[in-house]
Formats: structure tokens, C-alpha cells, sequence
């Protein structure tokens, strides 16, 4: 599979760039000679494989959209990772506008431009049916990373400026694209063909190898990501799509998660830009939070030494350090090295030393091989426990619960850890779910599972309020000392989409902010 991965994307980022490099270029010619590339002859699958690479955040060498969103903001803002070096700017609240900005560059450049080329390119042809309804299940996930970050964002238009000249997406309102994500996933989920020889994707597809069963549980897991979404704004809208979820098959374990697999590249794409950047580009910039690290620790929670490491010197990447949990220390977010009042220096309980705080491990996450995690079991258990707690789905919340923590601890074995099935039920057992403070446990739980997925991370605690995190208040921050709430629309917006970039910036209550808060984050 590994390899495979790599000659996927190169067939099909050649033949994507050969594609659109012959749109604007002896266009004529291009689309008269049938030696050449066209629509007719494009294969859109591997298209397809791009737009699922593209889906972990590393269109580029330098996995430059994963770290200026995804690890510089949202890492540092839930407390699972904190930072001295500047430019990780979520660990203070400080306004970047090309960090704030790369989630849009890339998802709006590369993703969603490839999975609405695909299910342009493959809808009205029977022959192509799993492909366009697979491509809708993902450009609906695409969607919900989009509006959960910035509220309202072009969607029925948005990366429809080849295929039907609208390079001026309007900006649709957050209510609706809700209103669209859920049902299409009903829609494209129902008309999935489970009949082997309707699996045109097969290898081209990293998640499940066309595997319409994991499509359809996939989908229906994204539906009940997206109903409990709704808990503040409207329940009831909620609790009915909650039960469409259930109704529909839900992920039933470990086995249907969906991971983007990855090579150790250490430059290209198919390497995982999360460990990419901890393990190579970035290994001195961070440490594990003094939040997250406390947390697992007072939980006893068996993860705490697959999740850190001690390493004297994190500059020297062949080091694997001590991954003891009883040595395992977090670093305080909110902290600088200037030598000045918010030096680490100065933190409580410094210990004499940066390099004596965690790291994360380089057995685990940060490897450039680890598999990114996309949506998994773990999540879907919880969310359900949840749905059951609010009386949204039949079922017990407790045993929804414990099914959630231990495939959560388990699904860490997807990244290299050797956790028993024994070990996962007895910290579940004594961790049992107390019906006064169910809410809070389920989504403390959680916020560990979806560690590296920290734009998810993010966005449940928005909905949730858990866990309940102390803001830090840096000098100069942008949110006075509040966690942010959004990112700003791209400053480059008001230059290349003025009129309806305006008419978006000037419904948000409080104004284009990071204070500012999307539809369903409903104070």
C-alpha cells in the first residue's frame, strides 16, 4: 500500500496538472488530438486519490497548511501542544493573516478544486456512479472542515470555475450548508451500488479501496459528526438527523476508520504532515501541553507514554528519548523565550530545563509513516454517547461511552503503539460515566481522541465548552486573552471576490474576528 501511495499521487498529480495546464494552453489542439490528454481520457479516480491526500493537509513539500492552521493555531488553543517559538501563534491568540489564511489557500486550491472536479467529471454517467457518490461523501466532509472554521464560505458554487465559469463563488450562509452537507451524505450514502463490479476506485481509494460498506458507515458517521454540531442552534434538527445516523450504520469498529496512509518522504505529500513537521521540520519549536499531559496523568491513562517522550536534545531526530510515563512533563501554553515576564523561564515549576517537557512521540505521531486520521469509531462511540445522554437515540450513553474511550485508546495501535484490548477495558471500567457529569466526560474523552486532528479538536470544544480550558493572556494578543472562535476570511478575499467576500464580513455579528463566532456556536 505504501508504495502504491506514491505511485498514485504521482500518476495522478502529473495527469492533474497535465489536465489543467492544457486548459490554458493550445487549448484547441489539446482537445482535437486524440494523443493528447482530455476529459474523455482523464482518469478521475486518481483524481480522487489526490483530493484524499490533499484531505490531511499537505498539498506542498512543507506541509505548510497543516502546520499554519491545523498545529501553529489549533494545537496550541486546545492545550495538547504549547510552543515558545513565535510563530506558533494560537499558543498566545495573536492574528496571523497568512496562517489564518492557509486553511482557505489549500483546501479552496487543492482539495475542494479536485473533489468537485471529480463529481463534475462523473455524475449522469451510470458506469461512474460509486465514484460521484463516493466524491460527494468527500467533498461534503471537505465542506464541514471549511464553514466549521470560518462560518459562512462558498459552497454551490465554490470549485465550479472550470467547469462553469463561476470564478466569483458567492459565500452561502453557514445554516444552509448544514442544511446541504446532511442531505447529500443521506443521498449520495442511499445510492452507493455494493456490487463488486461497481468498484471503479478500488486501489485509488486510501480510506477503504472502494469498499462501499466503509463508504456508507463513513457517511452516516459524518451525519451524526454534523447533527451533534446542531446541540446549541437547533436540537431538534439535531436529534433527527442523530437518528437518520443511527439508522443508516454507523462505524462499528477500529477497522472502518478512515486514515490517509503515508510514506516516511520526509518532503513530499505522502509523507504525514504531522510528523513531518514535529519529527523534521519542527522538532525543537513545541511541547506537549502542561494541560494535556495533566490530564492523562491524573487519569492514569495508559496512552500518556505513547502520546510523549523526554528527549535531551529534540534537534537530534535519530533520538527516541525516554518514554516513561512517570517522567512525562507538560509545558505551560501562554509562554515565550525573550527573556523577559512570560519567559519559560518564569513558568511555575520550571524544571532547569526546556528539553526536561515532552515531546511528542516519535514512535507514534510524530513519524513521517504515522496514517493521518480522517474520522474514526472512537469519535463516532463518543458523539453517540452523547446523542443517548441528550435523549437524541435509543441506547445506552455508558456503554456508548466505553466503547468510545477504549477505541480510542486502541486506534492509537494505528499509529504504532502496542496497547492491549485488557488495558483499554480496565481504564474504561474505572473510568466509568457519572450521569451529573456525562457531558463534560464524553467530550474531555474526546478532545484526546482527536489529538493531530486539531481542527476537530477545536471545533467540538466550540460546540461543547469541553474541556474547560484556562485561557493564557499574552502581551499584544489579538482576542484579549480569550480563545479564539473562528479564523479571519484571507486578506487576499477582498481583492479577488470583493463583492461577496463584503456581504459575508458584514453578517458576522462583532465583525470578521477571531472573537467572532460561526452559526451553530451559538453563545
Amino acid at each position: 500500500m505504501k508504495k502504491q501511495t506514491t505511485t498514485l499521487y504521482i500518476v495522478c498529480s502529473t495527469l492533474f496538472l497535465s489536465l489543467f495546464t492544457g486548459c490554458s494552453k493550445d487549448f484547441e489542439q489539446i482537445n482535437t488530438d486524440p494523443t493528447q490528454l482530455s476529459q474523455g481520457t482523464f482518469k478521475y479516480e486518481y483524481l480522487f486519490t489526490t483530493a484524499q491526500l490533499y484531505a490531511n493537509g499537505n498539498p506542498d513539500g512543507y506541509a505548510n497548511g497543516m502546520f499554519q492552521s491545523s498545529m501553529s493555531y489549533a494545537s496550541t488553543m486546545m492545550q495538547h501542544l504549547s510552543a515558545t517559538n513565535p510563530v506558533w501563534y494560537g499558543d498566545k491568540y495573536i492574528y496571523n493573516a497568512n496562517y489564518n489564511g492557509s486553511y482557505w489557500t489549500m483546501f479552496y486550491g487543492s482539495g475542494i478544486k479536485a473533489v468537485v472536479d471529480v463529481v463534475e467529471n462523473s455524475k449522469d454517467k451510470p458506469e461512474k456512479n460509486n465514484l460521484y457518490n463516493t466524491a460527494r461523501i468527500l467533498r461534503a466532509w471537505y465542506f464541514q472542515q471549511m464553514t466549521d472554521i470560518y462560518g459562512d464560505v462558498p459552497y454551490s458554487e465554490a470549485g465550479l470555475g472550470f467547469t462553469q465559469g463561476k470564478t466569483n463563488p458567492k459565500y452561502d450562509d453557514q445554516q444552509s450548508i448544514y442544511n446541504g452537507l446532511l442531505a447529500e451524505l443521506e443521498d449520495a450514502a442511499s445510492k452507493l451500488n455494493a456490487d463488486p463490479a461497481a468498484n471503479t476506485l478500488k486501489s485509488a481509494d486510501l480510506f477503504y479501496q472502494g469498499d462501499v460498506a466503509k463508504w456508507k458507515k463513513f457517511a452516516y458517521s459524518e451525519m451524526l459528526r454534523l447533527a451533534l454540531r446542531l446541540s446549541k442552534v437547533d436540537a431538534p434538527t439535531g436529534s433527527n438527523w442523530a437518528k437518520k445516523a443511527v439508522a443508516g450504520g454507523l462505524m462499528q469498529s477500529n477497522d472502518d476508520n478512515a486514515l490517509v496512509p503515508h510514506e516516511d518522504q520526509n518532503t513530499r505529500p505522502p509523507s504525514n504532515p504531522v510528523g513531518l513537521i514535529l519529527h523534521s521540520r519542527e522538532p525543537n519549536s513545541y511541547r506537549l501541553s502542561k494541560t494535556f499531559v495533566d490530564f492523562l496523568k491524573a487519569n492514569n491513562d495508559p496512552r500518556l507514554g505513547y502520546f510523549g517522550a523526554v528527549i535531551t536534545d529534540p534537534t537530534n531526530t535519530a533520538d527516541f528519548g525516554n518514554e516513561n510515563p512517570a517522567v512525562q512533563m507538560g509545558q505551560p501554553n501562554g509562554y515565550d523565550k525573550t527573556g523577559g515576564p512570560k519567559d519559560i523561564s518564569t513558568a511555575p515549576g520550571y524544571p532547569g530545563d526546556q528539553n526536561k517537557y515532552s515531546v511528542v512521540n516519535r514512535h507514534t505521531f510524530a513519524r513521517e509513516n504515522a496514517p493521518s486520521f480522517i474520522l474514526t469509531y472512537a469519535e463516532t462511540q463518543l458523539l453517540l454517547a452523547e446523542a443517548a445522554q441528550r435523549g437524541w437515540v435509543t441506547g445506552t450513553a455508558s456503554t456508548f461511552y466505553n466503547q468510545g474511550v477504549m477505541a480510542a485508546i486502541l486506534q492509537l495501535n494505528q499509529t504504532g503503539a502496542n496497547i492491549s484490548d485488557g488495558t483499554a477495558s480496565a481504564y474504561a471500567t474505572a473510568h466509568p460515566l457519572v450521569a451529573n457529569t456525562a457531558l463534560q466526560q464524553i467530550n474531555e474523552q474526546y478532545w484526546v481522541a482527536t489529538f493531530s486532528d486539531w481542527l476537530e479538536t477545536w471545533s467540538n470544544w466550540r460546540r461543547s465548552g469541553f474541556p474547560v480550558l484556562t485561557p493564557v493572556n499574552y502581551q499584544g494578543n489579538s482576542t484579549n486573552g480569550t480563545i479564539p472562535r473562528r479564523f479571519v476570511y484571507p486578506l487576499d478575499e477582498a481583492s479577488v471576490n470583493p463583492a461577496n467576500y463584503s456581504a459575508a464580513a458584514g453578517k458576522i455579528a462583532g465583525g470578521d474576528k477571531l472573537t467572532s463566532r460561526v452559526w451553530w456556536d451559538k453563545q
